[in-house]
């Protein structure tokens, strides 16, 4: 068995939890649109590509 801190322990609770309430993917989801909506996305591609 792994030894984990008292940190270490409450994220990996507080992970499964939501992973297995389906919390996690929404989270996800609501993440991804509002990083598309505010111009991120774009932003970041267009930093990768030099622009």
């Amino acid at each position: 068995m792994v030894l984990m801190n008292k940190d270490a322990q409450m994220r990996a609770a507080i992970n499964q939890k939501l992973i297995e309430t389906g919390e996690r993917e929404r989270l996800k989801e609501l993440l991804r649109a509002k990083l598309i909506e505010c111009g991120w996305k774009d932003q970041l591609k267009a930093h990768c590509k030099g622009n």
